[in-house]
């Protein structure tokens, strides 16, 4: 067999390699219509080149792509390539700090090896995109790593945290997950200090350090209802709770989460809980929705849209 034949087979072989966990050596050898010492000859060209291919002997065992002390090339098909490739341009704008022109040399590089018609795939996508990004609000990608790998490996995090009113404070947490919204990024841990759930924003830390503390996961909430309830309600002066005439699908799509949340409730009305801090804004926002609203709660929001009433009938009068 040619250089060439089996070159193309090892390319194969690592494709097929990444695309599932684990392949036994009958599966590969059908895949690539070899016999099974091929697959073994292949998979030790691929050691040699860099590729850590694990092995386990035995039922259930086979081969799977583990992790190295280096980057090897990946393969990508199609789909991957395009998707890859928008997300890059993306994040080429987005909010993580650092992230933009480290995405940029790693488009540049897909870009180079990319065949012309995925390039032109791509291209109408990122050409009928337009990302509106807060400039307030990025992220030092160093800190994303940082609670990344402490709430991966269960160790404490400790960092200074800045209040609503500027006031720093030293905190020390143990992390559970982040959740990204629309426009922040959130973590939620259990405080060690106040012995509680909390939720932080990624904006308002500094100087974060992951400690050597490990500790025992304990059971909690999950993660993106919490930061929705945090996010929703804890920050603002009001918290108002409205029964809405419309299914609770339809206010989803009208209210996203990190403004208000909505439950379920009975024929065809849902609640919608949705936090602020002047109330005449709530009740306007609320009115602009559209459909038939009740507030169930605090009474002072039923003032505030009788007071948006009045002013809406003078300006029609």
């Amino acid at each position: 067999m040619s250089v060439e034949a089996t070159t193309e087979r090892v390319l194969r072989l690592l494709g097929l390699l990444q695309r599932r966990s684990s392949w036994t050596a009958a599966e590969l050898a059908a895949e690539l219509g070899v016999t099974d010492r091929s697959v073994r000859r292949d998979v030790e060209r691929l050691r040699a080149l860099g590729y850590p291919v694990h092995a386990a002997a035995g039922v259930g065992g086979g081969y799977r792509l583990g992790a190295g002390t280096r980057l090897p090339p990946l393969l990508l098909d199609d789909d991957e390539a395009i998707a890859t490739a928008v997300s890059l341009r993306m994040a080429s704008g987005g909010t993580v700090a650092g992230a933009g022109e480290a995405a940029l040399r790693a488009l540049s590089k897909l870009d180079q090896v990319m065949p012309p018609r995925l390039r032109a795939e791509v291209r109408a996508v990122h050409g009928a995109t337009e990302t509106l990004v807060d400039p307030g609000i990025e992220i030092d990608a160093e800190v994303l790593v940082t609670l990344a790998r402490a709430c991966r490996d269960a160790v404490r995090v400790r960092f200074r945290y800045a209040a609503r009113g500027g006031e720093e404070r030293e905190r020390t947490v143990e992390p559970v997950r982040m959740v990204a919204t629309a426009r922040r990024w959130y973590l939620m841990a259990w405080d060690a200090d106040r012995g509680d759930w909390r939720t932080f924003r990624l904006d308002r830390m500094r100087d974060v350090t992951a400690t050597t503390w490990h500790f025992r996961p304990r059971e909690h909430p999950d993660p993106v209802a919490y930061v929705q309830r945090s996010v929703t309600a804890a920050p603002y002066r009001h918290l108002a709770r409205v029964r809405v005439h419309a299914p609770p699908d339809r206010v989803r799509e009208m209210v996203p989460p990190q403004v208000g949340r909505v439950e379920d409730d009975r024929d065809g009305w849902c609640v919608l809980i949705v936090g602020g801090d002047d109330l005449d804004w709530l009740a306007m926002r609320i009115a602009m929705l559209g459909p038939a609203a009740e507030v169930l709660e605090p009474p002072e929001l039923r003032d505030a849209a009788a007071r948006l009433g009045r002013r809406l009938a003078a300006m029609a009068g």
